[in-house]
């Protein structure tokens, strides 16, 4: 928590909640050590979702689908929404999910690698969600460039891995140096991109937001 949790109780406190089956989904999915976004990341997801207004989203990470159908449920009626997902059994949950509550067909499942899938795409995206591997977002990169229009919105969820990026890489468990080092290569590029204005936000476990120039 970049915040300390008191305050976090207190801003949360305000939320209006979610529909009912997203409630169930995040509650399944915190049950099973599922990892999705973060209390206060739903709220900044719902903001930008009205006030962007997306018709073509793109995710990268679909776990069991909650983001996905919390991103079609704040976004405008006819919103397109693709997402990738490689892990078998979250595939198979996510499939479950979508059936049960995308009943206009709006979210299309990408199966397979990341790296693969992206290379293979060719449309444009009002916004890109990313929030899979974090060791990979800077392999994922310039794809996500290639493919987000511009004026489109590229939000990363997980940048400052409960603080640990802050820490200096010899503070860091050796299993985790290869992605403390390469997040802070992703945190510079955003910042640094002449096609980007970036900003990072303290929320749940961190976010960036990147507006493409």
């Amino acid at each position: 928590m970049i915040i300390d949790d008191r305050m976090a109780s207190f801003l949360n406190s305000f939320d209006t909640g979610l529909p009912k089956y997203l409630d169930d989904l995040e509650a399944g999915a915190i049950k099973d050590e599922v990892p999705i976004v973060r209390t206060d990341t739903i709220a900044l997801l719902k903001l930008i979702m009205t006030a962007h207004k997306p018709m073509k989203i793109l995710e990268v990470g679909c776990a069991v689908g909650f983001s996905a159908l919390l991103m079609k449920e704040y976004s405008p009626k006819g919103c397109k929404i693709t997402t990738i997902e490689k892990f078998e059994p979250r595939i198979i949950e996510a499939k479950k999910n979508f059936e049960a509550y995308d009943k206009e067909g709006a979210i299309t499942l990408l199966e397979g690698d990341a790296t693969e899938i992206l290379a293979g795409l060719n449309d444009e995206y009002d916004l890109i969600f990313m929030d899979a591997a974090k060791g990979q977002y800077i392999n994922f990169l310039p794809d996500c460039m290639r493919l987000l229009k511009s004026g489109g919105l590229l939000i990363s969820d997980n940048v400052l891995q409960d603080g640990e990026v802050l820490e200096s890489r010899y503070s860091v468990t050796r299993r985790n140096r290869t992605i403390h080092a390469r997040m802070r290569d992703y945190l510079y590029e955003l910042t640094h991109n002449d096609s980007l204005t970036s900003t990072i936000l303290p929320v749940g476990d961190g976010v960036t937001i990147s507006v493409k120039r």
